[in-house]
């Protein structure tokens, strides 16, 4: 049987409330350091944007494959995958190494390790304050129950089994404001901000990937693709539904 715990209020003044201000102040803070640490803004490599965009219309063109006629299937299909001049065929010659052009190129490289430091270590120290000062605190409590399941996310820190499962841990506030903060940063700071977590660390795991190899598996994708053309089944069910109405 859970145990129903009554929070103190001064465990909602002197811990919840101080912990979200400072989450928030720590994201604009690191919204401005990585703006000074950027500095000149270079231009993107074409290149690169030009095999993005190509990527993008591959796979809207994979996604709406049924909805023209095969004549114009067919012809896009050749455009995207000719062997010869495809644009998402690249020569066995021309495939680079990610790896060692961030190497070849200093700026790169240097930019990559400031932004890996803007975000690491505000989190380090942020979270090195939070579990000495604000171990063990049971911080908040959802207003809806929920399964045992969810004990490990909103109880880290807790080592009691009998706590209903919607008491909120401080460890766990500071995660859950760690990557749920990303609404009120882009309302504050707008969209393009540079306090995204999770964007970055999901930026981080795909470097290095090859992009001849990301438009292989495009190329074959779209070789896969079996076209049926659907106007000829909404013709079909409209006339189905017409007849039910006359009749």
């Amino acid at each position: 049987m859970a145990e129903d715990l009554v929070l103190d209020t001064a465990i909602r003044d002197w811990v919840l409330i101080p912990l979200s201000v400072v989450m928030v102040l720590i994201g604009v803070l690191r919204y401005f350091v990585s703006k000074l640490m950027k500095g000149s803004s270079q231009l993107p490599d074409p290149k690169i944007v030009k095999e993005g965009q190509v990527i993008i219309r591959a796979r809207n063109l994979r996604a709406g494959a049924n909805y023209i006629p095969a004549k114009s299937f067919r012809a896009r299909k050749t455009y995207y995958s000719n062997e010869e001049n495809g644009l998402l065929h690249v020569p066995k010659g021309q495939a680079q190494n990610p790896q060692a052009q961030m190497f070849s190129d200093p700026n790169m490289a240097m930019d990559m390790m400031k932004k890996n430091l803007s975000m690491i270590i505000p989190q380090t120290l942020t979270f090195a304050w939070v579990n000495f000062f604000f171990s063990g605190f049971v911080a908040a409590k959802i207003p809806f129950p929920l399964t045992q399941r969810f004990r490990a996310m909103l109880q880290n820190g807790i080592d009691l089994s009998t706590v209903d499962v919607s008491y909120v841990s401080s460890r766990s506030w500071y995660f859950l404001n760690l990557f749920g903060l990303r609404g009120l940063f882009s309302l504050i700071l707008g969209e393009e901000n540079a306090t995204d977590d999770t964007q970055r660390m999901m930026q981080m795991s795909g470097f290095g990937m090859d992009p001849s190899k990301t438009l292989g598996a495009e190329k074959d994708g779209l070789d896969i693709v079996q076209h049926d053309w659907a106007l000829p089944k909404f013709e079909q069910r409209a006339e189905a539904v017409l007849r039910k109405l006359v009749k």
